[in-house]
């Protein structure tokens, strides 16, 4: 997409908010690690890539507002500054990639001057968004191989470039798709509560006439059946080292579901959303969210007050349910430990 969800302007950083679309379209401007943080716990950015980017940018904000404060004052407010980024959503790996990094290009600099070492962060704030955009467009060309001429595919939730700094993890396997010539269509369903189905993806594919049919969560195991669906691909938010795969809630209904209907369920995966540190889902933390999200939108309520609510925003996928990751090292078909662990080999 030519548009861009973060971009560095004017001395801050900027985003759309996504909480708004497609109705309205509109960039916040960000100046310090606590308000990259809110807009982080607040799903103005959302999708792993893109929160371990905004979380790079927070860190060379706070470091920027930091840099006439005293050496020790620098150092203190460092350090809280990490400290709000990593408590800002516990699900997304990525959120906690970005922030490792750039905690060793801090160490690696500590000893210049403030004002050095916020230019040091900044520019790999950068680097990171950079290279989030070279990786998507490294997973797509594999994925596209995937995909026969004619595939429609369906995606959960919004993996697209809303979701990165730009291309998309699932939804930039078909765009790669497309660009190779190939005619693809896209189910999007609408993945409650959040609507980023309907809301995100919906609005990617139409900005770039790619066919795209919106179906509502419960209807995709109609459309399997009936066979109107040849792949799945999605992207995640975390993967554990013997190819478990966290993502948005909704998503193990539909690994099983394509299981059911031998039909392909692929899932988009930079390296940055292995969590190399926990050997199974099971370990994955699950982020539960407002009561809010469930019972209306807005002004408007649907359910009946009082009434007892969920919100787990993510499930998890066991990795026998996966066909195949798709990362910017190439394909792993039937993840498993030993598979993944060769990914970071060479």
């Amino acid at each position: 997409m030519n548009v861009e969800t973060l971009r560095w302007a004017d001395g801050k950083l900027e985003m759309i908010d996504q909480r708004i679309l497609p109705a309205s379209f509109e960039y916040l401007a960000y100046d310090s690690a606590t308000s990259v943080a809110d807009g982080i716990r607040r799903m103005v950015v959302r999708g792993a890539p893109a929160i371990g980017v905004a979380a790079a940018y927070g860190v060379a904000l706070e470091a920027l507002r930091l840099r006439s404060v005293s050496a020790v004052d620098f150092t203190n407010g460092m350090k809280v500054g990490f400290a709000v980024l990593a408590q800002s959503r516990p699900t997304a790996v990525n959120l906690f990639w970005g922030l490792e990094r750039m905690r060793r290009v801090w160490i690696g600099v500590a000893e210049l001057d403030n004002t050095t070492v916020a230019q040091r962060l900044l520019a790999e704030a950068h680097e990171i968004l950079a290279e989030d955009i070279r990786i998507n467009r490294a997973m797509g060309r594999y994925g596209a191989e995937l995909l026969p001429d004619g595939a429609r595919v369906l995606t959960h939730c919004n993996a697209g470039a809303l979701a990165t700094a730009g291309w998309g993890t699932a939804l930039g396997v078909l765009r790669s798709a497309v660009e190779a010539g190939k005619k693809i269509s896209v189910i999007a369903d609408e993945t409650r509560p959040f609507l980023q189905g309907a809301r995100l993806t919906a609005w990617e594919m139409v900005q770039e006439n790619i066919p795209v049919t919106l179906i509502t969560d419960t209807m995709s195991g109609f459309m399997m059946s009936r066979g109107e669906v040849d792949a799945v691909i999605v992207g995640t938010d975390r993967v554990a080292t013997n190819g478990d795969v966290a993502n948005k809630i909704g998503t193990y209904m539909v690994a099983v579901l394509a299981k059911r209907h031998n039909i392909p369920f692929y899932v988009a995966c930079p390296l940055s959303t292995i969590d190399t540190s926990i050997a199974s889902g099971a370990a994955i933390p699950i982020e539960e969210r407002s009561t809010e999200e469930v019972t209306g939108f807005r002004e408007c309520q649907w359910a009946a007050k009082g009434v007892m609510v969920r919100n787990p925003a993510f499930d998890v996928t066991p990795a026998e349910l996966v066909t195949a990751l798709i990362t910017e090292k190439g394909i792993v078909h039937e993840p498993n430990k030993e598979r993944i662990a060769n990914l970071f080999r060479h």
